[in-house]
């Protein structure tokens, strides 16, 4: 299988890649495919700001992340976060492989924010999709043979495909649950948590707004890799640039203990961590998840159909010294001690770590927050080293991620650990 990628910086090389490579995808058979890089600042904010008809259905994600879910989040993030910091104890001065351990967290608390009492079907559905991930992770590099993938498939190929059967079995049985206990009486309404969201959505009698079996576990896709993919690299790579950066995990604890003193996290004083919303915007430039489209998009008068891989490369953007200066690779917090807008010079496509327009991340409140309860609770019993045989590799598997994860050694503070 073949991947055609140029990188445009012109309404020229947009137009070219869509004249030439899209229609031989199709020829071709499918075994090359056309995608295309934007680089340019200003494509990038005409693109990921461009709505046109590419999104004619409501998200019900959106909901699901903003409304009573987020209500009822705290409470969750602080438990499961205790749950992780109790195994914690006892492992100082040892190696704890911290990237692992923040992805049962972040899979707990989206599990518990997003199904409610449907929280243990939602617990199966992620699993299933963390093992997808895996999946994609050990062949992100892969390259099939053109042809010989019809006649022969592998084992991840296999694994892949039960795998999504299983989940979308899952997906069905929770909406089927859910669709029982209303007509039956037992309930009055599906709920407002996500799973209740996209019954709604799946029964809708307007066709734009319905959604089809196949939408439905999409979503459950878009909902796991938004809010469990996210934060557990954010969490990772937080805790990684604070093991090097002694003296802004010491800023960042002096902030904590201040605005909570030893009590856990509470809404009020999370909007008062501006130093910790300084380091979460910093960590979010240098190792910020990938975007990507393909859905169907307007610049100008010309329109790229969707079966072109229309990718943004935030990473080139946050790295470019021409928007951010000679020291682009250094970890440098303070330069959102004024905001994204005074860091950015008030150009928007210059950070785009959660996307721009109607193609921003829907889980960024839902991610920053659950980062900062987490980051909080850490930072009040703990302060952090690198473990020296740490090995830095980072590598894009959905999100960026340590392909060898990230191996810390924890002292106690002896403040409730």
């Amino acid at each position: 299988m073949m991947l055609v990628i140029l990188v445009a910086c012109s309404s020229f090389l947009v137009t070219l890649i869509n004249h030439i490579f899209t229609p031989g995808s199709t020829d071709m058979g499918g075994i090359i495919f056309a995608g295309m890089v934007i680089s340019e600042p200003e494509i990038v904010k005409e693109v990921l700001r461009n709505s046109g008809k590419a999104f004619p259905k409501a998200n019900p994600s959106f909901y699901a992340f903003h409304g009573e879910s987020l209500q009822n989040m705290t409470p969750a993030v602080i438990a499961s976060v205790e749950t992780m910091l109790e195994k914690w104890k006892g492992q100082e001065g040892n190696e704890n492989e911290v990237f692992g351990e923040f992805r049962l967290l972040t899979s707990e608390v989206i599990s518990r924010t997003a199904f409610g009492s449907s929280y243990l079907e939602g617990e199966k559905i992620f699993d299933m999709l963390n093992k997808l991930s895996i999946i994609v992770g050990r062949n992100i590099f892969s390259t099939g043979i053109p042809f010989i993938n019809k006649f022969w498939k592998s084992a991840d190929f296999l694994e892949s495909e039960k795998l999504a059967k299983e989940m979308q079995e899952c997906v069905m049985k929770v909406v089927k649950k859910r669709e029982g206990k209303v007509l039956s009486g037992e309930a009055e309404s599906f709920g407002n948590d996500f799973p209740g969201l996209h019954v709604k959505a799946y029964r809708d009698s307007n066709e734009e707004k319905k959604l089809s079996w196949e939408e439905l576990v999409d979503e459950c896709k878009t909902f796991y890799f938004t809010g469990e993919e996210t934060v557990n690299s954010l969490l990772a790579w937080i805790v990684l640039l604070l093991a090097i950066h002694g003296d802004w995990l010491e800023r960042a604890r002096r902030e904590v203990i201040r605005i909570f003193g030893n009590q856990n996290p509470h809404p009020e004083g999370m909007a008062k961590l501006k130093t910790m919303t300084m380091i979460i915007n910093e960590t979010l430039r240098l190792y910020g998840p990938p975007n990507g489209l393909v859905r169907e998009v307007q610049l100008g008068k010309l329109v790229l159909p969707a079966n072109i891989d229309l990718l943004v490369p935030n990473i080139a953007l946050h790295h470019d010294p021409n928007l951010w200066g000679d020291d682009v690779h250094l970890f440098k917090p303070e330069r959102f001690a004024e905001g994204i807008a005074k860091a950015t010079k008030c150009n928007a496509a210059a950070y785009i770590p959660f996307g721009l327009g109607p193609r921003s991340c829907v889980g960024m409140t839902f991610a920053t927050t659950e980062t900062k309860i987490a980051l909080s609770m850490i930072l009040q019993r703990y302060t952090i080293t690198l473990f020296p045989a740490y090995v830095h590799s980072p590598i894009p598997v959905i999100t960026l991620q340590p392909q060898h994860g990230i191996q810390i050694i924890l002292a106690s503070l002896h403040n409730n650990a």
